[in-house]
């Protein structure tokens, strides 16, 4: 299967109007979060139909459409790496875990972490040691530090909440309010599956929560407890 080939056709799908909205969504105006990112204008029940369709994608392939200057095309290429990666073997699984850590300049959108980290960080790293998470969480790019929280979710989903707790103590002063979000949904996950650990890292952060975080971690709890919290009152 050829690369070009799959950008050809994929390129053909895209529509000028969803174009310019998915590029004020995704903040791509100067100093923006997303500044410079290009769109086709290719909606997601559609780039999953393609990666369906090209799951079988050669790894050179799948490094040209991370490369791609095209939002889009990145994203096919990352769902194709989250297909491949579950469907592996050992050997796949750890070629694909490389390539991802050494793409992550290009893995630069909160859709393209959130759709893949879990999946191929958080399932590499699931019965190995976490220490990559941690280097990760102090980096300086925003994108490798809602990586390191979002791969924990991989973790959450089987009860296992240390890291996820741990990660987000060391980010709990990060300045950027896309990962004061990532903490606040990560937090609220552990909550679904365990109230009283989550209350308990909440009671003890209380005061360096970012109020964004608060909010999105308590947003399923009762009205009235959810109240207390936005007071104070815990």
């Amino acid at each position: 299967m050829n690369v070009r080939e799959v950008q050809r056709v994929f390129r053909g799908l895209g529509d000028a109007e969803d174009a310019r909205n998915l590029a004020r969504f995704f903040k791509t105006g100067p100093g923006d979060y997303g500044e410079g990112d290009r769109f086709l204008g290719i909606r997601m029940p559609v780039v999953r139909r393609c990666v369906r369709e090209y799951e079988g994608l050669s790894l050179r392939g799948v490094e040209a459409l991370l490369k791609s200057s095209w939002h889009e095309e990145r994203m096919l290429g990352l769902l194709i790496m989250v297909r491949q990666f579950q469907r592996g073997d050992d050997a796949k699984q750890r070629v694909l875990y490389t390539l991802y850590l050494d793409s992550t300049d290009r893995i630069n959108n909160w859709d393209l972490v959130d759709l893949s980290a879990e999946h191929i960080v958080g399932g590499w790293l699931r019965e190995r040691s976490r220490k990559p998470l941690y280097r990760l969480a102090r980096s300086a790019s925003l994108w490798e530090r809602r990586i390191a929280i979002l791969a924990t979710f991989h973790f959450i989903k089987r009860d296992d909440f240390g890291d996820t707790l741990a990660i987000a103590e060391l980010l709990l002063g990060d300045r950027h309010d896309l990962i004061h979000k990532a903490l606040g949904w990560m937090l609220r996950e552990v909550g679904n599956r365990d109230r009283a650990t989550e209350e308990a890292f909440l009671r003890t952060h209380y005061a360096a929560l970012p109020r964004t975080t608060l909010r999105y971690a308590i947003e399923r709890f009762p009205e009235p407890l959810r109240k207390r919290y936005l007071a104070g009152q815990v």
